[in-house]
């Protein structure tokens, strides 16, 4: 069996905000909207390929956890977005409203941009060479 990352675990303070951000926006699946109890649900958004990483949106309990909202990482590019199409997808999310941090550059693995999801967790979307 071939072994991947399945899933990252994203605190969000609201599903229903955060599946119309990450479908609406970014172009994600919703793959799974369940109830689990407890005002809990699985919610999982990404690709139908299952071999790629998805997102977990995980509704945010406590205090600590409600603090790491927006700053899982300290500040620093916490996830990365792989497209083979940057231009079509960067003015796509731009017209969203989605905020980008500088002007998309060259680099020599790529074109990327830094841009904000709605809580404010840093992304990277990468077209590779």
């Amino acid at each position: 069996m071939k072994k991947s990352v399945a899933q990252v675990s994203l605190l969000v303070n609201n599903y229903d905000e955060a599946i119309e951000f990450y479908t609406q926006k970014l172009g994600f699946k919703l793959l799974e909207d369940t109830e689990i109890g407890e005002g809990k649900r699985w919610v999982t958004v990404g690709s139908e390929d299952k071999y790629v990483c998805n997102l977990l949106l995980a509704k945010a309990v406590n205090q600590v956890q409600q603090n790491a909202v927006g700053n899982q990482s300290g500040g620093r590019v916490f996830l990365f977005l792989y497209t083979d199409r940057f231009w079509e997808d960067f003015e796509t999310m731009k017209s969203k409203g989605v905020e980008f941090n500088e002007e998309p550059r060259e680099e020599p693995y790529g074109t990327v941009v830094v841009f904000k999801d709605l809580y404010g967790n840093l992304w990277d979307m990468i077209q590779p060479n």
